[in-house]
């Protein structure tokens, strides 16, 4: 199998407070921008990541703040930022709901990966790909300087063998940062990976030479439309290349993070839906399809609304799990949806009269890539890595124009 995974050269600020540089995902809080709001409050004109991502919460907004992102990049490569690593990769440990998750942030090869639902490629996502959503997204990467990622990669390690070495030497690696993350984000600490960065990739290498040809080596666990988006610009970018140029230029490369799947911190947690502009009743016809029914035991769904729950079961379903035939039903009725990280936040939107919410059950991590490789990507927005506030936060940053 071809070669897929690449060390980076990642910037961090100088002199700044890490505090208020690192922010969440920016496809994290959509129906909710009083929490970017509170974030701007507390970063106070401080230098952040803030200023370099367009929240998902604000994509109405996009041309007015496109430009002044990609000024902002170009004012922090002048003023504010420098290598935290050369041509290696940062070892992450990040304190979640469930035990400390380890990583590995590095670069993968865009070459080695599509998003399209028959993709072949030794890189590919885990859930359908919605291709309105690379156009906004796009607008920002295409012309930029930088890169800031919260992509989540996923390796099928049982052994641990390629994360996990690097961890329990981490004493003897430089430490690059050490804090808490705002609005509930926990613990993050970083370290340098350099010397022995080779020895990684020696590991992955290993772990992925008998996975056969077209068959998944790395699959995308979150932020799979922003390395979409990356690929599409991509695509973009190497028309006017040469040959020599396409090896080495920086836009062919993305910043990930690698996760072990068999990491015991990382916990699948279902993404739930927020109906907008219909009650309870009118879902529990959109979901008709697929024989929804109220049930007094094991639900396939929840549905929320202000007058209280109605569990259903689909005697007809549409698809192997509940959150497909509940996409599916969805899709048909043309319903207006969010897609809602954790039960509270549902149940406060709901209460708040913004919609009506479904919730449904989690899925087992350990099918996921065979999941994948029988029947393609999942429903898009099936899982999450996690409840909304352990997404990945945007830190490193690398140059890529």
């Amino acid at each position: 199998m071809q070669d897929f995974a690449y060390t980076g050269t990642f910037l961090l600020p100088r002199n700044t407070d890490l505090y208020r540089w690192a922010v969440i995902a920016c496809d994290q809080y959509t129906s909710q921008p009083e929490r970017w709001a509170e974030m701007e409050r507390i970063i106070a004109g401080a230098p952040s990541t803030l200023d370099l991502i367009l929240p998902e919460a604000y994509l109405a907004e996009a041309a007015q703040r496109v430009p002044r992102i990609h000024q902002n990049m170009q004012e922090a490569l002048e003023n504010t930022l420098s290598p935290a690593v050369t041509d290696g990769m940062v070892l992450t440990e990040r304190a979640c709901g469930f035990g400390n998750r380890i990583g590995l942030v590095m670069t993968v090869d865009l070459e080695a990966y599509s998003y399209q639902a028959d993709a072949r490629s030794p890189i590919r996502p885990t859930e359908g790909t919605v291709l309105e959503r690379i156009p906004p997204r796009a607008a920002v990467r295409r012309g930029a300087p930088l890169e800031a990622s919260h992509i989540l990669m996923l390796i099928d390690d049982p052994e641990q063998s390629v994360i996990e070495p690097v961890y329990t030497m981490r004493d003897s690696l430089r430490p690059i940062y050490d804090l808490d993350l705002m609005a509930g984000g926990g613990h993050l600490r970083g370290w340098a990976v350099e010397s022995d960065a080779e020895k990684v990739l020696s590991a992955l290498r290993k772990l992925t030479q008998n996975v056969p040809e077209g068959s998944i080596a790395m699959a995308v666990g979150d932020g799979n439309h922003s390395l979409a988006t990356a690929k599409a610009c991509w695509e973009e970018i190497k028309q006017r290349l040469s040959p020599s140029e396409m090896k080495t230029h920086p836009a062919r490369f993305a910043t990930v993070e690698v996760i072990n799947l068999y990491e015991p911190a990382l916990i699948f947690e279902p993404i739930h839906r927020l109906v907008f502009g219909l009650n309870a009743e009118d879902v529990l016809k959109a979901l008709a399809p697929a024989g929804a029914g109220v049930t007094q035991g094991k639900p396939d769904a929840v549905i929320v609304s202000q007058d209280g729950d109605i569990p259903v079961v689909f005697e007809k379903p549409l698809h192997t799990l509940p959150v497909g035939t509940v996409q599916a039903c969805l899709d048909a009725a043309g319903c207006s949806v969010d897609y809602v990280h954790g039960e509270d936040a549902v149940r406060a939107l709901v209460r708040e009269g913004k919609g009506t919410g479904i919730l449904l059950p989690p899925m087992d991590k350990s099918l996921l890539f065979t999941s994948v490789e029988k029947n393609g990507p999942l429903p898009r927005k099936t899982f999450s890595m996690g409840e909304a506030n352990e997404k990945r936060y945007y830190m490193e940053v690398r140059r890529i124009g």
